[in-house]
């Protein structure tokens, strides 16, 4: 793919071509890259870090090779398994451990723990009167949630926060002790911040239907299909990864790892991607390139440290976390400035244990705990028991236990930031001992792997769907480029793999139009996809 090479001032200056540059190497990345690449176009990936697959990754611990970062995937919409099944993993598909998580709250000077009602969405109850409900936030907080059957349904109109409609209707034992950690937990928000039609779409028109939001969230669950509401594979999501590049090897797609993009520009024929290659703990170049050129030409290998890779294309797609993202558009889209107050990213960090504990082996928490809002001596805001939650794990353990902490929410700095490896461990051992009600010495820990994300943008929070309406109305103008990814289409892979394929697909159709061989996206048909935005953006809870 090499079509020129120059050295500027000591920095060598790498020159290449391709159809289209995919910036990103995290899933949305990998899965648009190869839906452009089936159909015959030369993609060049740039990710600027070692690894590939982002938020889904790998840990290798004690012998085990683990899940980084998400663990599972939800159902909804059918495109994440219909994704699984067109890469040969459909038989690696499981289902989670039913038993269902736990919470801790503060009670009384003491902190107490109880599994989740299963009737909720969201951890709003259906039935506010149900004895696990009454469980955890008592009588007098049940007997308040229950108003909500009894005011009038005028009362409610169209509710756009998911923590004032909760706490409006319901109060603030439902809101705290319920709603609030799974917000944390799934999101990284307040409830107060979350968009209610993004993260429980329909629930508005369910309440108007019943009278009520206990009505109209038990009227969404008996709506949901039959079958669990996430999945994982066996052998972990990150063998999603593996999958999707072995497909873009197939298909001629070059992968670059290391590769920093540091300015995007419109030119006479597309675009110009330009890159610094970063230099790996031995002084070479850290931009290893993975796959071959789609001519079935072994690429060459980038320049070493400090040398600028320039990919000219006719088409690009940003693929990379939103503050990456936002950068590269202020200077290559006209029209266009990064003038809107976005939302503070979250600093989340997830640690994995791997212990030596007898005492788990009857999952005491069930899958994992989540922790109420206000809890005391508490860092962590979630834990997941890996090995209750999933019989594969548990297999190839040999009676070892893994547990995940979370940490880390949006408008706030994250608790392990600048820890030491020493500290962290001290922590997350004493979240883990809480959490789990086990006490756990030093001792019991075989292993401990940190994974952080210091740019996670929540795609729920209100007004983001009217800051990312306004960037699509931007890239209507400017046909050619493409963003996707979890900041623009939703958290979670049910969210981000079709929105993926919907970017990918309008870079197909301008590549293979009546008009591809002249300026990209200049056909009258592809600007009126694009004018109201409902051509670029699909629903982001499909």
């Amino acid at each position: 793919m090499t079509v020129g090479g120059a050295s500027d001032g000591g920095v060598v200056l790498e020159r290449r071509t391709a159809d289209v540059v995919v910036v990103g190497g995290g899933v949305a990345g990998l899965v648009a890259a190869l839906e452009c690449a089936k159909i015959g176009l030369k993609v060049a990936l740039l990710e600027r870090r070692d690894a590939l697959g982002g938020c889904v990754g790998r840990l290798e611990l004690d012998g085990l090779t683990i899940d980084s970062g998400a663990e599972s995937f939800a159902t909804r919409g059918g495109a994440v398994a219909e994704l699984i099944a067109g890469l040969g993993l459909a038989d690696a598909v499981e289902s989670p451990n039913p038993a269902g998580a736990w919470l801790v709250w503060p009670a009384a000077g003491r902190l107490d723990a109880a599994p989740l009602p299963k009737t909720g969405m969201l951890g709003i109850p259906a039935n506010p009167l149900g004895e696990d409900v009454r469980r955890i936030i008592g009588w007098s907080g049940a007997s308040r949630a229950y108003l909500d059957r009894l005011k009038p349904i005028l009362r409610i109109g169209r509710a756009h926060s998911l923590g004032k409609l909760v706490r409006e209707r319901m109060g603030d034992a439902v809101l705290d002790r319920l709603v609030t950690p799974i917000s944390a937990g799934v999101y990284s928000t307040n409830p107060d911040d979350l968009d209610l039609d993004v993260v429980a779409p329909g629930l508005n028109e369910a309440m108007t239907r019943t009278g009520s939001l206990s009505g109209g969230v038990g009227q969404l669950l008996e709506e949901r299909k039959a079958g669990g509401a996430v999945q994982g594979l066996t052998g972990g999501m990150h063998t999603l990864v593996d999958a999707l590049l072995a497909q873009l090897e197939r298909f001629g797609v070059e992968v670059v790892t290391g590769a920093d993009v540091t300015a995007l520009e419109r030119t006479d024929g597309g675009w110009r991607t330009t890159a610094t290659i970063a230099a790996g703990p031995d002084g070479s170049t850290d931009g290893a390139v993975i796959g071959a050129a789609a001519s079935g030409t072994a690429p060459s290998e980038p320049a070493g440290d400090g040398s600028t890779l320039v990919v000219d294309s006719r088409f690009v797609l940003l693929a990379s976390p939103a503050e990456a993202s936002r950068g590269l558009l202020v200077d290559a889209v006209e029209g266009w400035a990064d003038a809107t107050a976005w939302p503070s990213a979250a600093s989340v960090e997830i640690v994995t244990l791997v212990l030596d504990a007898p005492a788990l082996d009857d999952a005491p928490r069930g899958t994992g705990v989540l922790v109420a809002a206000g809890t005391p001596g508490v860092t962590a805001k979630a834990l997941t028991h890996s090995t209750a939650k999933w019989s594969w794990l548990a297999e190839r353990t040999e009676g070892r236990h893994v547990v995940r902490l979370s940490y880390g929410r949006a408008g706030e700095s994250n608790p392990l930031d600048g820890r030491s490896d020493a500290e962290v461990r001290a922590i997350a051992l004493a979240d883990a001992s809480t959490l789990l009600g086990v006490d756990l010495d030093d001792a019991a820990i075989r292993a401990l792997g940190r994974a952080s994300w210091r740019d996670a943008l929540s795609q729920a929070t209100l007004g983001q769907r009217d800051r990312v309406r306004a960037l699509e109305e931007a890239l209507a103008a400017e046909p050619g480029i493409e963003v996707t990814g979890s900041w623009v289409a939703g958290t979670g892979l049910a969210s981000v793999v079709p929105h993926a394929i919907s970017a990918a697909a309008r870079i197909r159709h301008l590549a293979v139009g009546p008009s591809a061989d002249a300026a990209p996206g200049t056909t009258a048909e592809s600007k009126a996809g694009h004018a109201d935005g409902s051509a670029r953006r699909p629903d982001a809870n499909a």
